[in-house]
């Protein structure tokens, strides 16, 4: 596999297993990669994924992932949503800018994210776990703070809450 990852990294061939040698490319990056995020809020209650693969796998998490070519920072995060959580949902305000580097245990950076999570309100749709989630479920405020979250994901995520509940 590592002769196949070096060789569709050198050459740009994505054909056959794109999927998994995208995933791949995440790992040990040589810049950056943008992601965002959805604080879907709805009823008092905010939607959270449980992660399905690394980074994070199996933690509860901010629905959201890799912006792709050619689409805006909310398009992005509305799709993501769509695709994690089955709710279509409209992007409205920016809520923050954060920066995610994870290192492994020789202090390597494994995965360097700058991440923008967006406050969106629910149009339609069911939530369920779908695409690279593992489960999705709604929470109320007093549930997230009994959650294993990183300060800037459960600070974003009040705030969301904050700003509808007001």
């Amino acid at each position: 596999m590592h002769k196949v990852r070096c060789f569709a990294e050198r050459f740009g061939v994505f054909s056959e297993g794109a999927e998994v040698l995208r995933m791949i490319k995440r790992e040990y990056p040589d810049r950056p990669m943008v992601g965002v995020g959805a604080i879907i809020v709805d009823g008092g209650r905010v939607a959270l994924v449980k992660r399905g693969q690394a980074p994070l796998l199996g933690e509860w998490s901010i629905p959201g992932g890799m912006l792709e070519l050619r689409e805006t920072l909310r398009q992005g995060a509305e799709r993501e949503a769509l695709e994690e959580t089955g709710l279509a949902v409209r992007a409205t305000e920016l809520l923050g800018v954060f920066d995610r580097v994870l290192l492994d245990d020789e202090k390597q950076c494994q995965y360097h994210y700058v991440l923008i999570d967006f406050l969106c309100e629910r149009i339609s749709g069911d939530l369920h776990a779908a695409g690279d989630a593992a489960d999705a479920r709604w929470f109320k405020v007093e549930e997230i703070s009994e959650l294993p979250l990183s300060e800037d994901t459960a600070s974003v995520i009040r705030m969301g809450l904050e700003k509808v509940v007001r």
